[in-house]
């Protein structure tokens, strides 16, 4: 039985450009990943199957539309693969979860089968953030996020608090929302400067539509985080910190302050 987790997928930082002609924004973004997140395991079977348990499954109520089963079908594999889905992510929180569920598949698929060698393409069909969650190592994204650079991970193994408030956020209303203004290019450097200077040009959107998305942030800004910001569409916030000691204690605060927010520890990769 193979195991793989869907690790969490972060934007130290969001730059939104410009409105493309095919209704998409031309973004810049630098994608980290958390190592921790959904947990898929799979088994060989007559015919591919998915079950989905843990905390947020009640939220994925079509498991045809899930980005597993539509992973499953875009791969060619012998045989099926009988998947069960242990869902820690929230849904539609900015942070990738059911393209990082996809990226897990694919590497499960890779280790069993081996992946064509369109696989790129295939994840790219799939969802803008896929390409990158199937390596799940810190880079940059242009286009749509689809176009991937490396990038020096300076910040690998850097402790990261994620927390959301357990509001969903549409990713298409959150664009919408957003006033249009090119705020400039991603900064160049390894992924300290980049995260350091750069923005998540989507916060005001979402602040807009998920006022408790400023309530998260200014909680973990008066923190010792070396850096707050939003993830993605939001609503999910994470903080950045020095030791996992000072990351656990705000961790305890927050969850003791703001029982109702959903937290998750680990370091970036």
């Amino acid at each position: 039985m193979a195991r793989e987790t869907a690790y969490a997928k972060i934007n130290l930082a969001l730059h939104v450009r410009e409105r493309r002609h095919d209704g998409y924004h031309e973004l810049e973004t630098l994608f980290a990943f958390v190592d921790a997140g959904d947990e898929l395991t799979a088994r060989r079977s007559e015919r591919d199957e998915l079950r989905v348990v843990g905390e947020f499954a009640s939220q994925l109520s079509d498991p045809f539309g899930n980005l597993i089963s539509k992973a499953l079908t875009s791969l060619p594999h012998p045989g099926g693969l009988a998947i069960t889905l242990e869902k820690n992510l929230p849904v539609a929180a900015g942070l990738g979860g059911g393209s990082a569920d996809a990226g897990a598949v694919f590497r499960i698929v890779r280790e069993a089968f081996g992946l064509p060698e369109d696989w790129r393409q295939r994840a790219a069909k799939l969802g803008a953030d896929v390409p990158a969650c199937v390596e799940s190592v810190a880079c940059i994204g242009r286009g749509t996020g689809t176009q991937l650079e490396p990038v020096k991970n300076d910040w690998a193994s850097r402790p990261v608090l994620l927390v959301n408030p357990r509001v969903p956020l549409s990713t298409a209303e959150v664009f919408a929302a957003w006033d249009g203004e090119d705020r400039g290019a991603l900064p160049q450097g390894p992924v300290s400067e980049l995260a350091e200077q750069g923005l998540n040009d989507l916060e005001p959107a979402a602040i807009s539509l998920c006022p408790q998305v400023a309530d998260v942030l200014a909680a973990l800004r008066n923190t010792d985080a070396s850096l707050v910001r939003m993830s993605g569409s939001g609503a999910t916030c994470f903080a950045l910190f020095r030791s996992r000691d000072i990351m656990q204690e705000v961790a305890t605060k927050l969850a003791s302050e703001n029982p109702a927010w959903w937290q998750m520890q680990g370091s970036l990769r």
